[in-house]
């Protein structure tokens, strides 16, 4: 899989863009990661886990462990 990294300017509209770059032909999914605060995003990471174990939802759960652990 190929990423496309973009970076923007502070007061630009994140969710607007993010809407648009979903839009594009052969776009199959767009992510806000913020590098200024790493924790965010590992505190959305324990949040979707806690959900999916309320849930049940194990087969997702187990493919996201596969995926970090084989993402390069």
């Amino acid at each position: 899989m190929k990423y496309l990294k973009i970076n923007i300017e502070e007061n630009a509209d994140i969710e607007a863009l993010k809407n648009a770059v979903l839009q594009l032909k052969g776009v199959a999914s767009a992510e806000i990661i913020d590098d200024e605060n790493p924790e965010s995003e590992l505190k959305k990471a324990f949040a979707k886990t806690k959900e999916q174990l309320k849930t049940g939802d194990y087969e997702n759960l187990v493919n996201d462990i596969f995926d970090i652990i084989i993402k390069k």
